[in-house]
C-alpha cells in the first residue's frame, strides 16, 4: 500500500513543476546530445582530413596563394559561415557542421545552412554518414521547388562568339544551358541558362574599361530564360552561337546545381581578362566531375575560346555541338542563294524605293518569290532591333510583306547554315612566339616576337571572327648584327581593329584603336624611342576577284611622343587603306599603305606601306614575309611563328 502512496505523491509533485521547466530541461538534454553529436562529427572530419580535401577547397573556392595558403576567390561574405572561413578551411567546415545543427537564417539567401548550402551538406553527409535522428535533414521547399521547375537531364555549354563594340565581349563569352527532357534543337530556347555577369553601374567607357580590367564590379551568378540571351546574342548583337552538349550524368548535375544555388549567396570581384564568365563557370563544371581540373590551366588571362578548346579536348566530355547562326549570318547566307536580279528585287522591296519590287516579285516562281520574301523580313526584323529610330517604318514594312508571304502558302525552302570560320576549338591558340631574321637597310638582323593575346588579321581565322583584331603586350626585342645592339622594336599594348565589310543592306562602320612604343630612325637619331596613339574610323567593302579580299580605308588622328622629334611631340592625321586578301585556305595576303601629316609639334610627315604574307602550315604554326617601307627605309623579314 505504501508503494501506490509513494507514487501519487511522485505524479502530485512532477504535476507542480512548471511546463516551461520540463521544456527547459529536455531542450538542454536535447542540446547536450547535438553538441556531443556535432564534436563527434568534428572529430571524424579532422580524422580523415575533409578540410584538405580538393573537393571541400572547390565549394569554397579556395585557392593556394604564395604563402602556401588558402584565400577564397569567392567576395561575399556571406557565403561564409566563420569569420575566417575565406582563409581557413578547416574553421570554416566546423561552422558549417555547426550551423547544420541550427535554425539561424544565414547568407544571403536568408535560409537555414542545409538549405542555403545543399552542395556542403550532401557532400558532407556522403563523407560522414550523418544520423538523420540526430542531425535531421530541412525539406529545404524553396531549392525544391527550384529544381523541379529546372528538371534538369543534361547541361549544354553555350559560346557567343565574340562583340567587338563591347570590351567584355571582344573575346566572346560563355554560360550554360540547363536542358530538360525531350526538349528538341528549338524548344531548347525555353530552357534555363545559368549566366556570370559583372554588375556594371557606370556609362562612362573609360571608367568602365578601367574598372573592368582593375577588378571593380561585382560579378553575380543568375538563372534566366536561354531564349532571352539568344535575343541579346544572336539578334541584338549578331554573334553567332555554339552550343556544346555536356557528357554529364544526373548526380552530376544536380551536385553542379546545389553549388550554383550556393553561389547566390556571394559575388565575385569581376576582371575581364581573369576571373570572368568563363573562370567561373569552370568551376561549376569541376563541381560536376572534379577530375577535370580546368581551372588549373589559367593562371595569367582565361579567354572563353580557350576555355572552350580546353572543354572540347576533354576525353568523352562533349558528346554532340550544335549550331546557331545569327540573324546576320542568317540574311547574308539566305541572300547569296539569290541571283543579282532577284537581290535587286529584295533591295527594293526593304526598302521600298520602287513599286516595280513587287511586280518583278510576282513574275518569278512561287519558291524564287518565298525565298526573297523570307530575306527581306529576316532583314526589317533585324532593323527593328538595329534602327530604334527608325522602327515604326520598319514594322510597317515588314507587317505588309509578312501578309504577302503568307498568301504564297507554301513552307520556307530548308536552308544549312555553315559557319564560316568554322567551331572555335578548331582556331589556333593565342599565346604566340616567333623568331624571324631580315635586313633594314642592308643591315642584318633577328627578331624575337612574343604575343600573349590573340589574333591579328593574317593569322588564320578558322574559329575567329573574321576581319577582327586584338593584341595586347606584344614584344618584339631585335639583335642587330652590325652594331651588336638588343633593341626594342616594338611593345604594343593594345591594337584593336574591327572591318565590316558593307554592302547595299548592311552598313557597318569599321574602326581601329592602338597604342605602343616603338623604336624608330628619325633625322641623326638611328634608334629613338616614340610613343604612338592611332585611332581610326572608316569602312570596307568586300570582293571576289580572287578568291574572298576585303578593302578598306580609314581617316586618323596621330599622335607621338619621344626623343625622335624636335620638340618631343606631333600631332597630325591621315588615312590608311588597305586589302585583305584570302588567297587559299592556308595562304593570305595583307597589302596597306599609311600617309599621315603633321602640322603640330614636329613638323613632318610620314609615308608607309607594307605588304605581309602568311602561310599556315599547322593549327598552330606558320610562316610570315615581312616587306615594309617607311619614308626611305626597306626593310625585309622571314619569321617562323609558333602558337602556345
Amino acid at each position: 500500500m505504501s508503494k501506490w502512496i509513494c507514487f501519487a505523491v511522485l505524479v502530485t509533485y512532477l504535476s507542480l513543476i512548471p511546463v516551461s521547466v520540463l521544456a527547459e530541461s529536455a531542450g538542454e538534454t536535447n542540446f547536450l546530445a547535438h553538441q556531443d553529436y556535432l564534436n563527434q562529427l568534428i572529430q571524424e572530419s579532422m580524422k580523415k582530413g575533409l578540410s584538405a580535401d580538393p573537393y571541400w577547397h572547390l565549394l569554397l573556392h579556395h585557392r593556394k596563394n604564395i604563402w602556401g595558403g588558402y584565400r577564397s576567390e569567392a567576395d561575399g561574405p556571406g557565403f561564409f559561415l566563420s569569420s575566417i572561413g575565406r582563409a581557413d578551411p578547416q574553421t570554416e567546415l566546423e561552422a558549417t557542421l555547426t550551423k547544420f545543427f541550427s535554425d539561424e537564417m544565414v547568407g544571403t539567401s536568408a535560409q537555414q545552412a542545409q538549405c542555403a548550402f545543399p552542395a556542403r551538406y550532401h557532400w558532407l553527409k556522403e563523407q560522414l554518414s550523418f544520423d538523420p535522428n540526430l542531425l535531421p535533414e530541412n525539406d529545404c521547399e524553396r531549392f525544391k521547388t527550384w529544381m523541379t521547375a529546372l528538371d534538369p537531364e543534361s547541361v549544354t555549354l553555350i559560346f557567343p562568339s565574340a562583340y567587338m563594340n563591347n570590351p567584355s565581349s571582344m573575346f566572346g563569352h560563355t554560360l550554360l544551358r540547363i536542358d530538360q527532357k525531350g526538349q528538341t534543337s528549338q524548344t531548347r530556347l525555353l530552357a534555363y541558362a545559368i549566366n556570370y555577369a559583372a554588375k556594371v553601374d557606370i556609362e562612362n567607357g573609360f571608367l568602365y574599361a578601367v574598372q573592368g580590367i582593375g577588378g571593380g564590379f561585382k560579378g553575380f551568378f543568375s538563372i534566366m530564360p536561354y531564349y532571352l540571351k539568344v535575343q541579346e546574342y544572336s539578334e541584338m548583337e549578331n554573334r553567332d552561337i555554339w552550343e556544346y552538349r555536356l557528357n554529364f550524368n544526373r548526380e552530376q548535375i544536380e551536385r553542379m546545381l546545389m553549388h550554383a544555388w550556393e553561389l547566390g549567396n556571394t559575388y565575385f570581384d569581376y576582371y575581364f581578362f581573369k576571373e570572368n564568365c568563363s573562370y567561373h563557370l569552370l568551376s561549376l563544371l569541376e563541381i560536376a566531375d572534379p577530375k577535370l581540373h580546368l581551372i588549373d590551366h589559367f593562371w595569367g588571362w582565361t579567354i572563353p575560346a580557350d576555355t572552350v578548346r580546353l572543354v572540347a579536348e576533354q576525353p568523352g566530355l562533349v558528346m554532340e555541338r550544335e549550331y546557331r547562326p545569327a540573324r546576320i549570318t542568317q540574311i547574308q547566307s539566305k541572300r547569296d542563294l539569290l541571283s543579282r536580279d532577284e537581290q535587286r528585287i529584295l533591295y527594293k522591296l526593304v526598302k521600298k524605293i520602287s513599286i516595280d519590287g513587287a511586280a518583278d516579285l510576282q513574275a518569278l516562281p512561287v519558291d524564287r518569290q518565298a525565298l526573297i520574301l523570307d530575306v527581306a523580313s529576316n532583314y526589317l526584323r533585324y532593323k527593328v532591333v538595329e534602327d530604334s529610330k527608325n522602327r515604326t517604318a520598319y514594322e510597317n514594312n515588314l507587317r505588309t510583306l509578312l501578309i504577302s508571304r503568307s498568301s504564297l502558302r507554301i513552307p520556307s525552302s530548308e536552308v544549312k547554315f555553315d559557319s564560316p570560320t568554322g567551331p572555335p576549338e578548331l582556331g589556333h591558340e593565342i599565346f604566340r612566339a616567333g623568331v624571324g631574321f631580315g635586313w633594314l637597310e642592308g643591315e642584318p638582323f633577328e627578331q624575337i616576337t612574343i604575343r600573349p593575346v590573340y589574333h591579328d588579321l593574317l593569322d588564320d581565322e578558322t574559329g575567329y571572327t573574321r576581319e577582327a583584331q586584338i593584341e595586347a603586350l606584344s614584344l618584339k626585342l631585335r639583335y642587330y648584327n652590325q652594331t651588336n645592339r638588343i633593341r626594342l622594336k616594338n611593345l604594343t599594348l593594345i591594337d584593336i581593329l574591327s572591318l565590316s565589310p558593307m554592302d547595299s543592306l548592311l552598313k557597318k562602320i569599321s574602326w581601329k584603336i592602338n597604342a605602343g612604343f616603338e623604336t624608330v630612325r628619325e633625322g641623326d637619331c638611328s634608334q629613338c624611342n616614340s610613343f604612338d596613339l592611332n585611332l581610326g574610323v572608316g569602312g570596307a567593302i568586300q570582293t571576289h576577284l580572287l578568291h574572298r579580299e576585303i578593302l578598306y580605308g580609314f581617316l586618323e588622328p596621330h599622335v607621338n611622343y619621344g626623343n625622335a622629334y624636335e620638340k618631343s611631340y606631333r600631332v597630325g592625321g591621315g588615312s590608311t587603306v588597305g586589302v585583305l586578301a584570302n588567297i587559299t585556305q592556308r595562304w593570305k595576303i595583307y597589302l596597306f599603305s599609311s600617309y599621315w601629316a603633321f602640322p603640330l609639334g614636329d613638323h613632318a610627315d610620314d609615308f608607309r606601306v607594307s605588304l605581309h604574307q602568311r602561310y599556315t602550315l599547322h593549327q598552330n604554326l606558320s610562316f610570315r614575309l615581312e616587306l615594309n617601307r617607311r619614308d626611305h627605309q626597306d626593310e625585309v623579314m622571314l619569321a617562323l611563328q609558333a602558337y602556345f
